[in-house]
């Protein structure tokens, strides 16, 4: 029983390093399927075959309580790996892209003084880096070197921007 074990967890180790090629194009065969997930039945079946070859190896169980006791193993480690770590991956951003609506609204900092009726140059931190980005004065106005401003529209690759005055809050 120890060599099935063992053949299995070779054949389904290496059919995991032949899916972790080759995933994009796997992916997309399953990817209507909510549960059947290719990366989670390999790694089921190795950690299984693993387990149970250990077992069969090390242990004195017998081979039903062996099987029973690897696939629950399996299970639980399978599902850990699913929900912990699989699930956050696939759904986490994964475009450093930005869309000029989405920088409506914040705050950078202006590194080219923009003149009355000109256009300057503003930096704006955001967690995918540093962008700067062309701007004027919404009403046409003037704006010094390292002000604070606030982004209000951005459109044709130009943002405009008004000063930055920040509410304080007295108690």
């Amino acid at each position: 029983m120890a060599s099935i074990y063992l053949t299995v967890m070779i054949i389904a180790g290496c059919l995991a390093i032949v899916y972790l090629l080759f995933s994009e194009l796997f992916d997309g065969v399953f990817e209507g399927i909510p549960f059947i997930d290719p990366a989670v039945i390999l790694c089921f079946f190795t950690i299984g075959s693993a387990a149970g070859f250990l077992l069969e190896k090390f242990t004195s169980v017998s081979t039903l309580l062996t099987f029973i006791l690897a696939s629950i193993l399996s299970a639980g480690i399978s599902a850990l790996i699913y929900f912990f770590l699989l699930v956050p991956i696939r759904s986490a951003e994964s475009s450093l892209a930005y869309t000029e609506e989405s920088l409506c609204g914040q705050v950078g900092r202006v590194i080219v003084p923009i003149p009355e009726n000109g256009f300057g140059e503003v930096v704006i931190e955001t967690v995918n880096g540093i962008i700067t980005k062309r701007a004027t004065g919404y009403d046409n106005e003037a704006i010094d070197y390292d002000e604070e401003v606030l982004i209000i529209e951005a459109k044709e690759g130009t943002i405009y921007v008004k000063k930055y005055e920040a509410i304080q809050f007295l108690f």
